[in-house]
This record gives structure tokens, sequence and C-alpha cells, in this order.
């Protein structure tokens, strides 16, 4: 298990449990009493830690490397997944994965981004960083879906679109303004949910549906607290001050308006119990889409309109 700087309590206390049920099988004495205590104030520990944690933590827990990502839950959550590859026009990108899979016996549309689980995967993957490719490859699944009259679910965990020269020259602008473009009137049911990070057109390239939600340590906002601290003031130094005035935290969001709800984690995040997090996951997904389904085509698109048309508030002077 691997912990971050705030979990140093939390850490300790592990370091000790393990030392204890050492020395007890050494020994041969009988310390479960003892393992229990040590439980118990792990458990305590844990909770106080999570109380209080700053946005910035919660940045910090949405990159945690043990997190499930997007195939990590599709595993988990469905049955019969069968990745579709390629945008019919220049590569399959790899930081953009997606395809039909069975939940409980209906057929979904699933695409998100990967990060990828080790140092050599997240090279292959871009650390999910996806390039104009994978958003034309996402709208083509989008559509294939349409086509066959199936709901989609898009798991968004990105940094943000992929910023190189030469995604530019392929149109990373215009495939990330054409998915928002055509995502807006798609027939089917769509559900969008932030599971990490959601960062500017990179998150919005596949979050634009009829209901928006946001796992409890994810965040959504439209540049990194770390490049808003250096465009500000020219340092890395201020990213917990730029994560507060971001206000990026699902909580913030939720309050903002800016989603419709937020998807409560085991404590201690998604990663302490990815079984029960997927199974949050999915029973959220399927509540959410039995709620769509009630709802016909034309009335849907029109509510999504709408929805992101009264998006903001401002001043009218």
């Amino acid at each position: 298990m691997q912990f971050l700087d705030f979990e140093k309590p939390i850490e300790d206390l592990y370091d000790q449990l393990e030392k204890l049920k050492e020395n007890g099988a050494k020994s041969g004495v009988d310390v479960t009493a003892t393992v229990r205590e040590y439980e118990q104030k792990i458990a305590d520990t844990r909770l106080e830690v999570y109380e209080h944690l700053t946005s910035y933590q919660k940045v910090l827990l949405s990159r945690h490397p043990d997190r499930p990502y997007t195939l990590a839950y599709i595993e988990k959550m469905c049955n019969n997944f069968v990745e579709l590859h390629g945008d019919r026009n220049v590569k399959d990108d790899k930081a953009m994965v997606g395809g039909f899979a069975e939940l409980d016996g209906e057929t979904v549309m699933f695409i998100g981004q990967q990060k990828g689980i080790n140092t050599k995967m997240r090279q292959i993957r871009n650390f999910g960083m996806a390039n104009p490719e994978g958003y034309r490859k996402a709208l083509r699944l989008m559509k294939l879906a349409e086509k066959f009259n199936k709901p989609v679910v898009t798991l968004i965990d990105t940094p943000g679109a992929y910023p190189g020269l030469e995604a530019e020259e392929r149109g990373q602008g215009e495939a990330i303004a054409r998915n928002i473009f055509e995502m807006v009137k798609l027939r089917v049911p769509v559900i969008c949910i932030i599971i990490g990070e959601g960062a500017s057109g990179g998150a919005l390239g596949i979050g634009i549906g009829d209901r928006i939600l946001m796992l409890e340590n994810s965040w959504y906002t439209v540049i990194s607290p770390e490049n808003c601290s250096t465009i500000l003031w020219r340092s890395w130094n201020f990213k917990e001050k730029a994560a507060e005035e971001l206000k990026l935290t699902s909580d913030h969001m939720s309050r903002f308006g800016l989603v419709d709800g937020v998807i409560k984690e085991p404590l201690g995040g998604a990663h302490v119990n990815p079984d029960e997090m997927a199974l949050i996951l999915k029973k959220t997904i399927k509540n959410t889409l039995a709620e769509l389904k009630k709802i016909d085509a034309d009335t849907r698109i029109e509510q999504r309109i709408d929805k992101f048309s009264n998006m903001g508030f401002f001043d009218e002077r």
C-alpha cells in the first residue's frame, strides 16, 4: 500500500501493525486483541485525516497511483467488454479507450481515458492525454452507440488533452469542439462521470451528457493547480493556494451547479477498496440510466441543451 504525505499518521500505524503481526508470528504469542486495537486506531485516524482534506490534498488523491482507472472499473462492473479501436482516419489513440460492454444484461457503450498502471503503460497511454484521433475515436463510438440505440457512459480521468505541436497540427481544438457539438445532440442517454482528474477541454471532449457526476475525491476545472500557479506566480510553490482559489473539488462543483451529483467513495479513497467503489459506481449508473430512459429523446436533448446553457452566473452592470 502506498501512502501520500498527508497520510503519514496512517502509514506509521500500519508499520506498527505489521511489526506487531511479525513479532507475534515469530514468538507464537496471540496478539489478536492488540491487532484489533491497532485496526481501530487506523480507522479512527483515517476518519480524522479525511474529514479535513484541503482542495490540493483531494487533487493528490485523484492522482493516487493505486486509484482505479477506466478499464479497471469496466472490468469490475461489466461482462463481455469488447474494446473498439481507431478513429478510421489517423490511428488508434491508446489514451482513449472504449467499447460495448454488458452491464447486468444491458449493452452499454463505455468510453474513457486510460492513464496506464505502470511506467511503460503510462508512456504508451500518454498519461491519459488524448490526441485528436482519441477524441475522434470517442465520437465514432458514440455515433455507433446511437445507431444501435445503446446508452453511453463516459469515465473522465485526464490531466488535459495532449498539448503537443503534432496534436495541434491535426486539429486538437476542432476535435474537442466537434465532440461537444455532437454530444449535445446524441439521441441516447449519456452519463459522464469524473473518476479522477477532469482538466480543461480534455475532460469536456467526452464530458457533455444528460447527467454529470463526480467521484468524491476527483476534481474538475479549466487548469491544474500546478499550471495555474506557474502562470500566476511563475512557480509551482503556490499550487495549494491555486487549488483553493480554483474551487475545483466535487463539493464546489456541486454547489456551483456544474455537476448533478457526487458519488461517495470508501473512506480513504477509491483505491482503498476498488471493489466496493466499482459496486457503488455500478449502482449509480444503473439507477441513472433507469431514470433517463423514462424521458423521450427529444426532451432529453432539450434538457441537455438547457443544462449547459444555464451554467454559470455573472453580474450584469
